[in-house]
């Protein structure tokens, strides 16, 4: 990336915990969760917001001149700025170039992959003479998704012995350890500044908050020197064991050999970034000791999928659907193995988590499609690795599932006998991926037989008997072949309407048959068993492409509906009002793209140029990733999470599919 991009956009890194690093390119705090180390804690802290800032100012080191800052100051707002000249992510790592007429001045970041540890790294390449820096932290302890309001505690306990300064952060025996590798001296001169969190108040949330700096670090750098300050809530250990130069090394050296393992046609250019992007979401639950155990004690690692940044967590539906491009795409293998054996474990009456609340072991249930998309997940596992041993493991949690889904399960997910359709709904849940609520509201309940959920349904049976095949279980292959023809034949019947050439949304819904044009039918041709005939594949792609498809994905309703919100925007209400009712969600380019290319399977260089948009992106809203969602009228300004798994996912999937 070259030039600067707009100062409020953001960068993110993550440490494969959970935990992160992330703020603005400017240094402007404006979000709640912008930090520069957000730990990830076991239960029940989850992860938690332990360095919000870290100040940086120069001055000639003999104390003649007037100093300067580095990047945005919370507690020196009166200082001259250094100009920023240059922002960039090497690697996936986040660099910044100062630059006055006498001097130059490089600062990089990075976490400690697997450690709860920060490095911000300065380096003077070019100046008259030594100058003085002067750093200043700056926290305000608390739970990362905790109002910015959060009140300072009374008294902070701050320790130095001359190398290390800790603050303790609770009663629970965490630490913030803090220290630079060179020669400096802590002055203790505690200050408190107040914070305007800009965009908490654009999304109706507090926005005045406060932050606390116990003093200020003060060392020397010579011309061609390099500095670092960690934080940590490691041990002094463990922070002493990697030299911050070696640090440095083995995080690029690990990125660098994440681009060697995809084919080589994404190793480069823009599937590069999103490969390196992919590798944010990929983490290992600190807080599932007891899932540890279990999985180390059958060979197995714990591993996840954090669904979004900032503000999700490990969501099984979006692990499922981010799973083939996370880790197939990107020769991560082994990683995929794991993840589906780890959420084989936590099914539970025939149902796979929604998510796993901040912190907690357990997960909670409330989906209709998490563990249809496992079928999915599992069946592009066994496509690029034909790893039969863990088909043979999983099959005894897949009949579960499918028998659960015959004989009715929570939150009225049951199989109607007069059909064989799935029907689903409860009250108050919303059961489906559109998934908003606010209160006791749910935005778009679907309450019914949708149309997503049994395109997936056909296809888990299909996926099922074509397993059984395999595994030469004649009888179960003619049971699961059966079960699937009828829901294909009542499928056609139930959701094709004539008249508006295109397939219902919902049938036998609490109103009766909702004919609102979604994206979700687009699935009914898209997964690799599809459920609607191919006479009618053309007119359902044909209508999907008018009124749904934009640059950056496909509106989650079409424009003509009176329904319809063209922003994403405003306070929490205004904003899932508008979620699915019109937002532009930039996964579904994924299916849109699979069921392009089985209609013009003779095009993959047009099929490409739907991903186009995704280009400029990148050097959008979150540097080097893509965002959850996008408004459904031009401009499609970027909205939702600065950066989502499943989103990253389908665009890196659908590049590699794409590439000839």
């Amino acid at each position: 990336m070259s030039n600067l991009p707009e100062p409020n956009a953001e960068w993110l890194i993550t440490n494969g915990l959970g935990g992160y690093a992330s703020g603005t390119v400017s240094g402007r705090l404006t979000r709640r969760y912008h930090g520069l180390l957000i730990a990830a804690l076991r239960e029940p802290a989850g992860r938690f917001m332990m360095l919000n800032a870290l100040d940086a100012a120069i001055a000639p080191r003999d104390g003649t001149g007037k100093g300067a800052s580095i990047g945005e100051q919370v507690f020196d707002r009166t200082s001259d700025a250094l100009p920023l000249v240059e922002f960039a992510l090497e690697e996936g790592l986040p660099r910044w170039v100062f630059e006055s007429d006498d001097l130059k001045l490089h600062k990089r970041l990075l976490l400690n992959h697997d450690q709860n540890t920060v490095l911000v790294r300065y380096m003077l390449e070019a100046s008259r003479s030594a100058v003085r820096l002067v750093l200043r932290p700056g926290i305000n302890f608390r739970g990362h998704d905790d109002w910015v309001s959060t009140a300072l505690q009374e008294r902070y306990a701050v320790t130095w012995d001359g190398s290390c300064c800790e603050i303790p952060a609770g009663s629970d025996g965490l630490v913030l350890r803090m220290q630079c590798d060179c020669r400096a001296e802590f002055v203790s001169n505690g200050d408190v500044a107040g914070v305007t969190f800009e965009l908490e108040q654009r999304r109706g949330y507090e926005f005045q908050g406060s932050v606390y700096s116990p003093g200020c670090f003060i060392l020397d750098i010579s011309p061609g020197q390099e500095v670092t300050f960690s934080a940590s809530t490691e041990s002094r250990e463990v922070m002493g064991a990697l030299l911050p130069a070696d640090a440095q090394r083995m995080a690029v050296q690990r990125r660098r050999a994440l681009l060697q393992r995809p084919a080589t046609p994404i190793r480069t250019g823009v599937p590069a970034r999103l490969v390196l992007a992919a590798d944010t979401f990929l983490f290992h639950p600190p807080s599932r000791r007891k899932d540890e155990i279990w999985a180390r004690a059958a060979g197995d690692q714990v591993r996840s999928v954090i669904a979004g940044f900032h503000w999700f967590g490990d969501w099984g539906r979006d692990t499922m659907i981010s799973l083939e491009g996370l880790t197939l795409t990107t020769g991560r293998r082994t990683e995929a193995g794991w993840i589906l054996r780890t959420f084989a474990r936590y099914v539970k009456d025939g149902l796979i988590p929604n998510l796993f609340p901040e912190g907690e072991e357990k997960g909670l249930y409330h989906t209709a499609d998490a563990s249809l998309w496992f079928f999915h997940s599992l069946e592009r596992y066994l496509k690029f690795t034909e790893d039969f041993t863990t088909l043979r493991l999983l099959l005894p949690t897949l009949r579960e599932i499918i028998d659960a889904h015959l004989d009715g399960t929570k939150f009225g997910i049951q199989v109607d006998p007069a059909d064989g359709l799935l029907k689903q709904g409860a009250e108050g849940y919303q059961l489906t991926w559109m998934d908003a609520k606010v209160g006791d509201w749910v935005v778009t309940p679907r309450r019914g037989k949708a149309v997503e959920i049994n395109a997936l349904w056909y296809n888990a049976l299909c996926c099922m008997a074509s397993w059984m095949t395999l595994l030469q279980d004649e009888e179960q292959k003619e049971r699961f072949a059966g079960l699937s023809e009828r829901v294909r034949h009542s499928f056609l019947r139930r959701f094709w309407c004539e008249r508006a050439g295109h397939l219902y949304d919902v049938v036998d819904g609490e109103s009766g048959d909702d004919l609102s044009c979604r994206p979700n039918q687009i699935f009914a041709v898209s997964l690799p068993h599809p459920v609607l005939d191919r006479e009618h594949w053309t007119q359902i792609l044909d209508v999907v492409t008018r009124e749904l498809l934009t640059p950056v994905g496909l509106r989650t309703l079409s424009p003509r509906d009176p329904n319809y919100k063209a922003r994403y925007d405003g306070d929490l209400r205004a904003r899932d009002a508008a979620y699915h009712q019109g937002s532009v969600w930039a996964w579904l380019i994924g299916p849109y793209i699979d069921a392009w290319m089985k209609v013009h399977p003779d095009r993959p260089a047009d099929a490409r140029a739907f991903l186009e948009g995704f280009v400029q992106h990148l050097d959008q809203a979150c540097i080097g990733s893509i965002s959850e969602i996008f408004d459904g009228d031009s401009p499609h300004t970027p909205r939702g999470c600065i950066a989502q798994a499943w989103s990253v996912a389908e665009v890196l999937r659908c590049w590699a599919k794409t590439t000839s």
